[in-house]
């Protein structure tokens, strides 16, 4: 094991698929200058300006070049800067790369990462601080990845290169300088596998990306109190591990779910539907989601504090659904 950030996790990733496999390549805004946050850096020299290309500022152009190399039969890494700002490129990826597998009957594929650093940034406001993930996931043809720790950033921009289909990549900008261990050597997270970040018995809570280390530090102030919570970090968001999660809370029989998302229609409505659906027998409490506002990102500190997902907000929730059982409990509800 290794102790790494983030950031340099995912430049190890990247950089070991390059040396691997030579049809591997990068392509957006600013690569040969080692990329906005410095996630390319050391690239150019050592792979050269074939394979780390710096674009015009077009994101629908780096999107459909992106999947005119992978249908040409390379595999590009194409990087959006910044999660918001591919929408000025959806046409492209949610009508063209989600769809050519399936609209030619699987005789070509577009074996594709597509880089979105997201989430909140400290004043960055409303046009760059945006959880889209449950846009993507919406999406049939798309595989969507959300990394939260140092291994897994390496692990999973690993499995994402060696994919066969579309993979967005959602990196946790805001936790990038945050260190972690990773395993040496050829290390490749599988891709649709939770992981159980801290076992416990009472509560589950499921989460990814930047909220996963908010998550545990409310699992922490929960155990003071007495509450045993088991934290589970998705990392696959499509395909999402429905089989860890299910026999988590089958076990709990209490779930929150919790992300940076908004709230309203936010990848949490997916798992909580599921749960619902395949366990409402077993529950001793409702789903409770916890997600920001539904409103844009705000710039003053003080607001964007409201907006933002805390530990303070996830225990909250962790206290209500305990609450639910002591509820149920006095009613005769049986166990």
């Amino acid at each position: 094991m290794s102790a790494m950030t983030l950031i340099a996790a995912t430049q190890a990733g990247l950089a070991e698929e390059m040396r691997r496999d030579p049809r591997v390549w990068a392509l957006g805004e600013d690569l040969a200058r080692g990329g906005v946050f410095g996630q390319y850096a050391g690239f150019l020299e050592e792979f050269g300006p074939k394979r780390i290309v710096s674009t015009p500022i077009s994101e629908a152009m780096i999107m459909s070049a992106g999947l005119g190399a992978a249908l040409a039969g390379t595999r590009p890494v194409v990087e959006m800067r910044i999660a918001d700002f591919t929408l000025c490129a959806m046409d492209e990826l949610v009508n063209q790369v989600a769809k050519v597998r399936y609209m030619f009957g699987g005789q070509a594929r577009a074996p594709m990462v597509i880089r979105m650093p997201h989430g909140l940034a400290r004043y960055s406001a409303a046009q760059h601080s945006q959880s889209l993930e449950a846009w993507l996931v919406h999406v049939p043809g798309l595989v969507v990845l959300a990394p939260a720790t140092a291994a897994d950033c390496k692990g999973l921009m690993k499995a994402a290169i060696r994919c066969d289909d579309p993979v967005v990549l959602f990196e946790p900008r805001a936790i990038w300088a945050a260190t972690g261990e990773v395993p040496d050597g050829d290390h490749a997270t599988p891709i649709g596998a939770a992981r159980i970040a801290r076992a416990g018995s009472d509560v589950t809570l499921v989460s990814w990306s930047m909220t996963v280390p908010i998550a545990l530090e409310a699992a922490e102030a929960a155990a003071r109190e007495g509450v045993s919570v088991e934290v589970i970090d998705l990392r696959s968001l499509w395909p999402w591990d429905r089989t860890t999660v299910l026999d988590s809370v089958a076990r709990t029989r209490r779930v929150v779910v919790a992300h940076e998302a908004v709230r309203v229609a936010g990848f949490g409505a997916e798992i909580a539907a599921t749960i619902a659906e395949e366990l409402a027998d077993v529950l001793a409490a409702p789903v409770h989601r916890v997600g920001a506002p539904r409103i844009p990102v705000p710039y003053a500190p003080q607001l964007e504090d409201v907006y933002r997902v805390t530990s303070d907000r996830i225990l909250a929730g962790l206290r209500q659904v305990v609450r639910g059982k002591s509820a149920r409990t006095t009613t005769g509800a049986s166990h």
